[in-house]
C-alpha cells in the first residue's frame, strides 16, 4: 500500500509526464503534417495523457517551470534531484522525456515507432527536434549531454557508444524512475544497509574537536568528505552511523560488496540525491599490498561519510576532507554502554567492560538476542549469556587449516612446571588488568601494539602447549580459533593474506583466543628475496605481524622448534612459554589426570613405576591411558600392567622411538 506522501509524489510526477505528454503532441502535429494519420493512435494516447492532468485548462497554463508547480517543502526526489545538482530546464525536460518510456508502456510503444532501429526509447535526434529550434540549441543540446550536469552526476546517459551521437538512446540513471514516485528503490549492485544504531558509549568521542567539525559539516551540507577511519571497517561504519544520527540528518547507510567504479560512484550519488540524505558507505578494505578504490564523489554537491580501516586508499583532491579516528572506548565509556544497552546486567558492567571491550554495535546485538531468548523462553539474563551470545555471533564459516573450538580443559587438567604455570596466570592478568594500566595509569600512551597479549609456545610436540592455550580460552570464556599456518599460507600470490585477513576478523568477532599452530611457517628465518615469490613471502610475513600488533585479544603462536623462529620476531612477543618434557613427578601426575576415578585398574598396576620408567610426554600418557582402557575392556578386564604397557609400545612406534622390552621380576617393571 501506497503511503500518502508516496500518492502526492506519484500525482505531481505524473502530472508532469502529462504536460509534456500535451507539448510531445503538439510537436509531433506540426513535425508531421502529412502523416498525422499513420500517428492517429500516439496522438490520441498523448492527448489522453494531458487531458487527465490538464483539470480542463490548455496547454498555454502550463507553460511554466515544474520548479513553480512542485513545494520545494513536500521534498519531492524531482525536486530535490534537480536543485541539488542545478539541471537547467533543458536537463529538466531531458530528464521526463527519457522517464516517460518507463512512465507507461504507450509512452515506450510511440518511442519504438519513431525510433530509427524500433527501440521504446528517445533518441538523442528525437530530444533535438523536439526541444531545439535552430543551430545553436543543437549545439547547446550537444553540450548538455555530453558535459552537462545531469550526465556528470550519472542522472542521464546515453547507450550505444558506437552510435552517431545523435542515433543514440537517452535513458535514465537505474531504479531512479521509482524513486522519482516515491518509492525505495535500488540498482542492485547497492546493499542499503537498515537497522538500529547505537549511541552508548560514544558521548566522550561525539564531543570531540573533530567529530563536532564533522557534524557541523554534515547539517550545513557542505560539499566535504567525511572519512572515518577506524580498526576495521563494520566498526567505522556503525561509527560513522552514529555520528550521522547525531548530527540529526537524513542518511543512506550502503555496504559495498563489489569493488569500488565510476559508475557506482555517480549512482549512489543519484539516489541519495533523489532522497535529501547523505550517503555513508562502508568500503572494504583491500588486504596485503592491495588497497580499497574510494569513491571520490567529484560530480555530488553535498556530504559525503566513508568509513574504513585506517590507510584506505587515496582521497579525492576536489573535495574538502574531514578526518574523525574512531578511538578506543574508555573503560568508563564501556561500563556505561554496557549499562545503558543490557539495563538488567548493569550491576556485572565492569565485569562486561573487562572481559567483552566491544563497540556500542556488538552489544547492541548482544542486547536484541538476550530480548528474543528472554521473550521466547522466559529465562533470566546472566553474565554467561553474554559470552553465549557472542560465540555464536562468531563466523564459522572458515577455510581449510582453520578450526573453531569450544574450550571444555580445565586448569586440573594440565601438569606443567611452576614457572610456565606462573607465566600463564600473568599472560590472563596482562588482558584483565589492561583498563587500569593502559587507560588509567597511561602506560605505553599512543603506543601501537599496546594492548592485546602475543604469546610463544615452543617444545616438542605432546608437552601441553595446546592444551595450555585452550585452558587460557577456557579462563576468559572465549573460543579458541586454532589456525594451521602451514595449510594458511597459500602458493597463490596474495591468497595469504585474504586467508588471515578472515581469521582475524573471526577472531574479532568472536573474541576467541587464537592459535597460531606451525608457526615457523611464516616465522621462520627471514628468506633472501631472490624472485617475486620470496618478496611475497615477506610481505606476508610483514602483514601477520602488522595484524598481530592490532590484534587486542591473545593470541598464541605455536612452534616445536624455538631456534627455527627469528629473534626479530620474538622481541615483539610479551610471553614466552618454553614447554618442556616432564619430569618423573609431573609423569605419575599425568598418569593419575588421565586416568578417571571409575577406571578400574587391576592390582599389578604400579602408576610410580610406569612414571619412572617410561619418559614420555603428556600427549603420549594420554594416548596410551585411553588405549590400554579399550585394550581392557576388549579382554573383558580390569586395566592391566600388560595393557599399559602394550599401549605404551605402540605410542613409542607411533613417534618412531625405540621401546626396549619389558621384563617382570619380584612384580615390578624394568627395562
Amino acid at each position: 500500500m501506497q503511503t500518502t506522501r508516496e500518492k502526492k509524489i506519484s500525482r505531481e510526477l505524473f502530472r508532469e509526464i502529462g504536460i509534456l505528454a500535451g507539448r510531445f503532441a503538439e510537436f509531433l502535429r506540426q513535425k508531421f503534417v502529412d502523416g498525422e494519420k499513420a500517428l492517429e493512435g500516439a496522438l490520441h494516447f498523448l492527448d489522453h495523457a494531458f487531458a487527465s492532468v490538464s483539470e480542463g485548462t490548455s496547454l498555454a497554463h502550463w507553460q511554466g517551470s515544474l520548479l513553480d508547480r512542485i513545494n520545494p517543502v513536500d521534498h519531492h526526489p524531482l525536486h530535490l534531484l534537480i536543485g541539488g545538482f542545478g539541471f537547467s530546464p533543458c536537463e529538466v525536460d531531458l530528464l521526463l522525456l527519457a522517464g516517460m518510456a518507463d512512465e507507461h508502456e504507450g509512452f515506450a510503444d510511440i518511442f519504438r515507432t519513431l525510433h530509427p532501429q524500433g527501440q521504446p526509447r528517445p533518441t538523442v535526434g528525437l530530444a533535438t527536434q523536439f526541444f531545439c529550434q535552430g543551430p545553436e540549441d543543437r549545439n547547446a543540446l550537444r553540450k548538455t549531454l555530453t558535459t552537462g550536469p545531469a550526465v556528470k552526476a550519472g542522472v542521464l546517459h546515453l547507450d550505444g557508444d558506437d552510435e552517431p551521437f545523435f542515433n543514440r538512446n537517452i535513458r535514465t540513471a537505474e531504479m531512479i524512475w521509482p524513486v522519482l514516485h516515491g518509492i525505495d528503490a535500488w540498482p542492485s549492485e547497492i546493499e542499503k544497509v537498515d537497522g538500529k544504531i547505537s549511541r552508548h558509549g560514544l558521548d566522550d568521542w561525539l564531543q570531540e574537536a573533530t567529530t563536532g567539525k564533522a557534524m557541523a559539516a554534515l547539517r550545513s551540507a557542505s560539499n566535504c568528505t567525511v572519512l572515518i577511519n577506524g580498526d576495521d571497517d563494520e566498526g567505522a561504519f556503525q561509527r560513522g552511523s552514529a555520528l550521522t544520527v547525531e548530527a540529526g540528518v537524513d542518511f543512506i547507510r550502503i555496504r559495498l560488496a563489489t569493488p569500488m567504479s565510476p559508475y557506482l560512484d555517480r549512482i549512489i550519488g543519484v539516489h541519495a540525491m533523489a532522497r535529501g540524505a547523505v550517503p555513508v558507505l562502508r568500503i572494504p578494505h583491500g588486504e596485503g599490498p592491495n588497497q580499497a578504490v574510494l569513491p571520490q564523489f567529484d560530480h555530488f554537491p553535498g556530504p559525503v561519510v566513508l568509513c574504513s580501516r585506517g590507510g584506505v586508499g587515496k582521497i579525492s583532491r576536489n573535495r574538502p576532507l574531514i578526518t574523525v579516528n574512531c578511538r578506543r572506548l574508555t573503560p568508563t565509556a564501556l561500563r556505561d554502554m554496557w549499562k545503558k544497552t543490557i539495563p538488567a546486567l548493569a550491576a556485572d558492567a565492569e565485569i562486561l567492560a573487562a572481559r567483552f571491550p566491544v563497540e556500542p554495535w556488538h552489544a547492541l546485538q548482544v542486547a536484541d538476542d538476550l530480548q528474543s531468548a528472554q521473550q521466547y523462553n522466559g529465562f533470566q539474563v546472566h553474565l554467561n549469556d553474554v559470552s553465549s551470545i557472542i560465540r555464536g555471533r562468531a563466523a564459522t564459516n572458515l577455510e581449510g587449516g582453520v578450526s573453531l573450538i569450544r574450550p571444555e580443559a580445565t586448569w586440573e587438567h594440565l601438569v606443567l612446571p611452576t614457572q610456565q604455570l606462573k607465566q600463564l596466570h600473568e599472560a590472563l592478568n596482562r588482558l584483565y588488568m589492561q583498563g587500569k594500566v593502559l587507560d588509567d595509569w597511561r602506560f605505553l600512551e599512543g603506543r601501537r601494539g599496546a594492548r592485546g597479549v602475543r604469546m610463544l609456545f615452543t617444545g616438542p610436540p605432546g608437552t601441553g602447549k595446546t592444551l595450555s592455550a585452550e585452558i587460557l580460552a577456557s579462563s576468559l570464556d572465549v573460543d579458541l580459533l586454532q589456525v594451521d599456518l602451514s595449510r594458511v599460507v597459500s602458493k597463490w600470490i596474495g591468497e595469504t593474506e585474504k586467508n588471515l585477513a578472515q581469521v582475524f576478523e573471526t577472531a574479532e568477532r568472536a573474541k576467541a583466543v587464537l592459535l597460531f599452530d606451525e608457526a615457523d611457517a611464516l616465522f621462520g628465518k627471514r628468506t633472501e628475496v631472490s624472485d617475486a615469490h620470496d618478496r611475497y613471502a615477506n610481505l606476508e610475513t610483514a602483514y601477520l605481524l602488522s595484524r598481530l600488533e592490532r590484534f587486542e585479544g591473545m593470541a598464541i603462536l605455536s612452534t616445536n622448534l624455538r631456534q627455527n623462529i627469528d629473534t626479530a620476531f620474538t622481541r615483539r612477543l610479551e610471553f614466552i612459554v618454553d614447554f618442556v618434557e616432564p619430569s618423573r613427578e609431573q609423569r605419575l601426575a599425568l598418569w593419575k589426570c588421565h586416568l578417571p576415578e571409575r577406571a578400574p585398574l587391576a592390582p599389578d598396576v604400579e602408576l610410580e613405576e610406569i612414571a619412572k620408567r617410561f619418559a614420555i610426554v603428556g600427549g603420549l600418557i594420554r594416548n596410551a591411558a585411553v588405549a590400554a582402557a579399550f585394550l581392557a575392556a576388549a579382554d573383558n578386564s580390569a586395566i592391566s600392567k600388560e595393557h599399559f604397557i602394550n599401549a605404551i609400545r605402540r605410542e613409542y612406534e607411533k613417534s618412531g622411538k625405540p621401546f626396549r622390552e619389558v621384563v617382570t621380576r619380584n612384580g615390578k617393571c624394568e627395562v
